[in-house]
């Protein structure tokens, strides 16, 4: 079944509310006559015929396959449309019955997003709602931060997304990502086949949870800071959300208050080092360049016992960066660069 719609723009104007055009006609008389009728939104074959999909490596446009239905749909935080499904999709996707009469636009459903998220006082509270959004439905959550990215970026990454991470175990909702445990490393090409085939994936945001913006080690809750860091590639890159992976290292942690939580949800044991941790690292490498070829591999947040090796070791391998030790350095040279060029200076003065 198509959709008239594209995931990285999954709105534009099929997803718009059912228009009703209306013209006007007058007689001698000067009576006038209204004449209504509906333009209905493409469905299956004529969608596809009337606007042909156009695919690249970042984006998709025009009709998209989708052979969801019903709730199916609805929990498809990639195609879940919300309110804003048309009537005609409705019947194609049997969704009648599943969501109120009203077919809203995207304009409507951020600005209804928008008033909800300001009865929340708390950063904490802003950025819980932007993560349930963004699990439920992606189109939103991204459209919601791109209007209103000066005053949402700071909850959804720092600082706010800090805290999320320090009380990841407790504020626990819905799982995101892909989870890998350095207890079954024999499992890792199965756990990464969950998210698809060599074509799907472009991207893949990692961490081990060491090193994890200003606060440190914390363990499994780590997988939140590649979920962010993904967002953000999205949102600013230009980055298909359907087309990355964060990836979370459970390799144990040292940071005691975890290790002495019983609602802590990652390895209660010290970090592993030394030979176990990097014939982990190796296969999750392996399996990695095996199944997804074509993915760029962003390293982040580890800690400086393990960042700089295995960005060393792996860096010709694959293409690969580390974002604190590359990307901090590469916006530290362009900020040095850009003072340089408006005070006229040269670096060697």
């Amino acid at each position: 079944m198509f959709a008239n719609q594209g995931i990285r723009n999954m709105r534009g104007s099929a997803l718009k509310q059912l228009a009703r055009l209306q013209s006007t006609t007058t007689t001698q008389n000067g009576t006038s006559h209204v004449h209504t009728h509906t333009i209905k939104t493409p469905i299956g074959e004529q969608a596809k015929l009337s606007h042909p999909p156009h695919n690249t490596r970042l984006s998709v446009t025009g009709p998209i396959e989708c052979d969801l239905q019903g709730f199916q749909v609805l929990n498809s935080p990639l195609f879940n449309k919300g309110s804003a499904f048309t009537l005609e999709e409705r019947d194609a996707f049997n969704l009648n019955g599943l969501l109120p009469q009203v077919v809203n636009t995207l304009d409507e459903q951020v600005d209804r997003a928008y008033q909800q998220l300001h009865f929340l006082k708390s950063p904490l509270a802003k950025n819980d709602f932007c993560s349930s959004m963004r699990q439920q439905n992606k189109v939103l959550f991204y459209e919601l931060v791109r209007r209103h990215i000066r005053e949402l970026l700071p909850i959804i990454y720092t600082p706010t997304e800090g805290d999320a991470i320090a009380a990841y175990s407790h504020r626990f909702r819905k799982p995101e990502g892909c989870f890998l445990d350095i207890t079954d490393p024999d499992s890792i090409d199965e756990r990464l086949s969950k998210f698809g085939e060599a074509k799907d994936i472009d991207y893949v945001v990692v961490s081990d949870g060491e090193g994890i913006l200003g606060i440190g080690d914390q363990g499994m809750g780590g997988i939140r800071i590649t979920i962010a860091k993904a967002a953000l590639m999205t949102l600013c890159g230009g980055l298909h959300p359907g087309r990355v992976i964060a990836v979370g290292l459970d390799t144990g942690t040292n940071n005691k208050n975890l290790l002495n939580d019983s609602l802590y949800m990652g390895n209660k044991f010290p970090r592993v080092r030394g030979e176990e941790y990097d014939v982990f690292m190796e296969k999750f490498i392996t399996s990695l360049t095996k199944r997804f070829p074509h993915a760029v591999l962003h390293f982040e947040d580890f800690g400086v016992i393990n960042g700089r090796p295995v960005l060393e070791k792996y860096r010709k391998v694959l293409p690969c960066f580390n974002d604190d030790i590359q990307g901090t350095g590469a916006v530290v040279m362009a900020s040095m660069t850009a003072a340089l060029k408006i005070t006229n200076r040269e670096l060697c003065h």
